[in-house]
């Protein structure tokens, strides 16, 4: 690796085809957060970001259908290096693509952006130290970001993976009997047509999940009627959309003390609700699903569509800002159904107990496919890696992959949150690196640890995928908490090195 004191003028007058120090793939909300805390800790280093599409985002510039919002709070699912500044804490997705673009801007990284670059393959040569990154430039107009121009490479010292879990081209979409009968409209919310006129359509949203709650009222202000049909329920828990908080001290306290002690304040919360969850699941259970009834008519059936058969956290508890669901429930603008799709019949959607759900426009509204990655193939000195036979380290490096990190966001909290932390987590690699004079730092796997899965979800696109994903183990370091006070500690605090953890030299290195 370079070293620390490399002043940026040298690293500036590099040829072209010299390896980066570091290189990030995706230029998302944690691509972008990643690059701005490199280019601040490790200044003078070689550094780029590839990003697939034709523009920076990730997810708040693919995903477009109406009312797209974040559930998490803003102030911290927006980075501890450039604070959210605002009051409203649950905004719409064009109010954090803006965020992610300033912050872009405003820090530096925009340069560094490679947009319509594909990564197809990451190849590791242990003899040179370096990754191999083979490339594809992809279509502008194409909002999947599919592999089209022809292969380029790119070498890294290091190489930081921001790619998220999903899979950009489509979303999971089950086939239901009869739906070649049905006479409306189609649509998956992860490719919502511009052109669609959804005001005085009777429509269906099938799901249970954060992207059905939030289509269900915003098409509900301009449709005949809306019905959200799932098959069983999620929890649902109402929050205002302002932090009234932030709102009470922000005539008492200045900007730079304000929004941090906001920003702990939502943190300690979530942390602490998560392990009340755990703790007492039924008690929090029956608090959220007398939340929901006291915010929905009276002699409402409750209990049929917002109460789950699992505990709250087994899936993710879905927040809708200030109610808005509930309050499209009651002024009889929407409505959910709980049941079971028999077939699709010319007018809509024939259900098991017998009822006809009419519908002009049918949103499926099922879920994401989960891809690690972005779907790139990973070979180490020419031997090809399964992603499912490594096991995460400190929940960032995967076992026998050197000089490679991976950001997989929080479960129960902000992404943002553990995105920052392995960012500042890769700082501290980085930095070890040049200190000891090695050339890479690898994590080997202990066989005596035993394997679980990744995400300890029972989402149904989690439960699809956990065989194309890493393991985690059962005790630190391979064990991935969801519990960002323990990850603070363990990343940017704790002793960096342990057993597992090697720093090498590449063969005939002085």
């Amino acid at each position: 690796m370079s070293s620390p004191d490399t002043p940026a003028s040298a690293a500036a007058s590099a040829p072209d085809d010299a390896p980066l120090d570091l290189l990030v793939v995706g230029a998302g909300l944690a691509g972008i957060g990643a690059a701005a805390e490199f280019l601040k800790q490790l200044p003078g280093r070689r550094i780029a970001v590839l990003e697939s599409r034709a523009d920076l985002g990730g997810t708040w510039d693919l995903f477009r259908y109406p009312g797209v919002r974040s559930d998490s709070d803003m102030f911290t699912f927006g980075y501890r290096i450039r604070p959210w500044r605002g009051l409203v804490s649950m905004v719409d997705g064009t109010s954090i693509r803006e965020y992610v673009r300033a912050t872009a801007v405003e820090l530096g990284v925009l340069p560094l952006i490679r947009f319509n670059r594909r990564v197809t393959h990451l190849a590791w040569s242990s003899a040179e130290a370096l990754w191999t990154v083979t490339v594809h430039e992809t279509q502008p107009g194409d909002e999947r970001g599919a592999a089209a121009g022809p292969a380029q490479t790119i070498r890294a010292r290091f190489v930081h993976l921001c790619t998220g879990y999903y899979h950009y081209a489509e979303g999971y979409r089950p086939e239901f009997p009869g739906e070649g009968d049905f006479r409306g409209r189609f649509v998956h919310p992860q490719r919502w047509p511009g052109d669609l006129d959804h005001s005085g359509k009777q429509i269906v949203v099938i799901g249970s999940g954060a992207t059905a709650v939030t289509l269900v009222p915003e098409l509900a202000k301009t449709a005949a009627h809306v019905t959200q049909l799932q098959r069983s329920p999620t929890y649902v828990v109402s929050q205002p959309a302002e932090d009234r908080i932030a709102r009470a001290l922000s005539s008492l306290l200045p900007a730079p003390l304000l929004f941090p002690l906001v920003r702990w304040k939502n943190i300690l919360y979530a942390v602490g609700s998560f392990a009340l969850s755990r703790w007492k699941p039924k008690l929090v259970a029956g608090q959220i699903v007398a939340m929901a009834k006291a915010e929905l008519p009276p002699g409402y059936d409750v209990a049929r569509h917002f109460k789950p058969t699992y505990g709250p956290w087994d899936q993710r508890v879905c927040v809708v800002p200030d109610g808005d669901l509930f309050k499209a429930i009651s002024r009889g603008s929407a409505s959910i159904v709980t049941d079971t799709i028999d077939r699709f019949v010319p007018e809509g959607i024939r259900l098991t107990s017998g009822a006809t759900l009419p519908a002009d426009i049918v949103v499926t509204a099922t879920g994401l496919k989960v891809v690690a990655f972005g779907g790139a193939a990973v070979t180490v000195d020419g031997t090809s890696v399964a992603l499912r036979d490594t096991m995460v380290h400190r929940g960032a490096m995967l076992s026998g992959l050197p000089n490679l990190v991976l950001t997989i966001g929080y479960t129960n909290a902000s992404w943002t949150l553990r995105a920052d932390l392995i960012a500042q987590y890769v700082v501290r690699l980085v930095k070890r690196l040049a200190r000891k004079q090695a050339d890479y730092v690898v994590a080997e796997r202990d066989p005596s640890v035993a394997e679980r899965p990744l995400l300890d979800f029972s989402s149904g696109y989690v439960q699809r995928a956990l065989d194309a994903l890493p393991t985690q183990g059962d005790r630190f370091p391979w064990r991935v908490h969801q519990n960002y006070l323990r990850d603070l500690i363990v990343t940017r605090y704790s002793r960096l090195e342990d057993p597992a953890l090697h720093f090498r030299r590449k063969k005939g290195a002085n």
